[in-house]
C-alpha cells in the first residue's frame, strides 16, 4: 500500500469567519504537504469545494498544488476532486490547467475527477442541479484525453462544445498524461471506474469491511478493462480515513476520546448528498453534543475501521484491514479534529518514518509505473493537415530540443 495526506481547508467554529485564521490554516496545510515529502508520503491530495463554510475553504486547489510542487521533490499532488459541471469551468480550461500542473510538477500531478460533492455546492454555478452532473461527467471525462492528444480538437456535445478546431495547449509533460481518477461513493461507480481504467477515490464513512464488496467490484472490472478512457490503466483504490498516530499511545487515545470528535462528519452528512451518510446520520448544525468516548467505544471504532489510533505499532496492525479489503492507497484527512499544530507535525513524521516503510518499500509511485505504459488513442489531427503548416521551417531563434 501507498499513503497520502488529504487537505480540504477544514476550518471549524468561529475561526471560519476570521480572515487571519483562514490564511493561517491554508498556509499550514501547504506546509504539511511539504513536510510529508520529507517523510515518505507519496501523495498530497487537495479537495475542491465551493461555499461549504467550516467544512472546506479549499475552493482553488491548483495554486496550492503549484506552490507545494515547487517546494518538493518526490510527493505527487492530486486534485480530489476537479468537478466537471460545465457551468463552473469549460472543459478546455480544465484540460489546460491540468496539463500546466503536470509541467510545473514535472509529471507529479494526479488528475482526480468527479461530479461534485452535493447539491448545495453545484448550485453555486448558475443553479446547476446534482441530477445533471452524471451526464456531464460522462461526456467530459472522454474529451479531456482527446484535448491532450489532438492538435485540431473540436467537439459538438450536449454539455459543451468547441465548434471549430483548436490546439489545446500545453500538452501534458513527457510521456502519457496525468493519471486519471474518479471519486466513488455509490457501489456502481466502483465497477464503472474499474471498467474505465480509472483509479477510485473512496471515502470510509462506515465499517471498513462493509466496503469489501465495492472494492471487489472495482478489482473485478479492472482485471479486464472494457471501456478505457485514458492512455493507460490506473489500477488503484484509494481509501480516505482518519488517523491519530503519535509516539505516546495514551496521548493519541485521549485525543480520540474527546467530545469534539465527529463534528466534521456532521457537515459531510449535510453537504455531501451524492454519497451515503454516516450510520448516525447526524447533520450539522443540529448535531447533538457528543459525549466523551470511553475506552470500549474507542476500541470498537478502531476495530470497525472508522479510524486508526495509537502508537506506530498499533496503527500498523490496524492497517492490515485496509490491505485485506484491497485498498492500494490509504489517505488521511489532515489535520483532523482535536489536533494541535505540533501534533500534526508529529503525526506526519512518526507515521511517515515508522509506519509507511512497513507497507511501502518501493520508492517509485505506482502511477508513475502505469504512466510508462501509455499508448496514444487518437490521431494527432482530425482533419487534413495544411501542407504549408505541416512543412513549415522553424525560425532560427526557435528552441531546439
Amino acid at each position: 500500500m501507498e499513503f497520502g495526506l488529504f487537505f480540504n481547508g477544514y476550518l471549524p467554529g468561529p475561526a471560519a469567519h476570521d480572515p487571519d485564521s483562514e490564511h493561517l490554516m491554508l498556509m499550514r496545510e501547504a506546509e504539511y504537504a511539504v513536510l510529508g515529502d520529507r517523510h515518505n508520503w507519496k501523495y498530497a491530495w487537495f479537495g475542491e469545494h465551493h461555499g461549504l463554510t467550516e467544512y472546506s475553504h479549499m475552493s482553488a486547489p491548483y495554486p496550492v498544488m503549484g506552490y507545494v510542487a515547487g517546494r518538493t521533490d518526490q510527493i505527487h499532488v492530486g486534485s480530489a476532486i476537479t468537478s466537471f459541471p460545465t457551468s463552473k469551468d469549460h472543459p478546455v480550461r480544465i484540460a489546460e490547467r491540468a496539463a500546466m500542473m503536470d509541467h510545473l510538477s514535472e509529471g507529479r500531478f494526479e488528475f482526480g475527477t468527479g461530479r461534485g460533492a452535493g447539491s448545495h455546492e453545484v448550485r453555486t454555478f448558475n443553479g446547476t442541479e446534482l441530477t445533471e452532473t452524471k451526464a456531464i461527467w460522462d461526456e467530459v471525462i472522454r474529451e479531456i484525453p482527446r484535448m491532450w492528444e489532438q492538435k485540431d480538437y473540436e467537439h459538438h456535445g450536449e454539455a459543451f462544445s468547441v465548434p471549430t478546431p483548436h490546439n489545446i495547449l500545453p500538452k501534458p509533460y513527457g510521456e502519457g498524461h496525468p493519471p486519471m481518477w474518479v471519486a466513488c461513493g455509490n457501489p456502481a461507480t466502483y465497477a464503472k471506474a474499474g471498467a474505465m481504467g480509472l483509479g477510485a477515490i473512496a471515502f470510509n464513512f462506515e465499517p471498513i469491511h462493509n466496503l469489501k464488496g465495492r472494492v471487489d467490484a472495482y478489482l473485478e472490472a479492472a482485471e479486464n478493462v472494457s471501456d478505457p478512457v485514458g492512455q493507460f490503466q490506473n489500477h488503484n483504490v484509494m481509501m480516505t480515513n482518519a488517523v491519530i498516530c503519535l509516539e505516546d499511545r495514551e496521548e493519541a487515545r485521549a485525543m480520540a476520546k474527546r467530545n469534539l470528535r465527529g463534528y466534521r462528519v456532521t457537515m459531510v452528512n449535510l453537504y455531501h448528498d451524492s454519497m451515503p451518510q454516516s450510520p448516525d446520520a447526524i447533520v450539522w448544525p443540529n448535531a447533538r453534543a457528543h459525549a466523551e468516548l470511553d475506552d470500549a467505544t474507542l476500541d470498537w471504532a478502531i476495530a470497525e475501521g472508522y479510524m486508526l489510533c495509537g502508537n506506530p505499532e498499533e496503527v500498523c496492525e490496524q492497517l492490515q484491514a485496509y490491505q485485506d479489503v484491497g485498498c492500494t492507497q490509504v489517505t488521511f484527512g489532515t489535520p483532523d479534529e482535536g489536533f494541535a499544530h505540533e501534533q500534526v507535525l508529529e503525526m506526519i513524521e512518526v507515521f511517515g518514518q515508522q509506519v509507511i516503510p512497513e507497507f511501502d518499500t518501493d520508492p517509485e509511485h505506482s502511477t508513475t509505473k502505469y504512466r510508462r505504459q501509455a499508448q496514444r488513442q487518437f490521431p494527432t489531427f482530425n482533419n487534413p493537415v495544411d501542407p504549408i503548416v505541416d512543412q513549415a521551417t522553424p525560425p532560427e531563434f526557435a528552441i531546439s530540443i
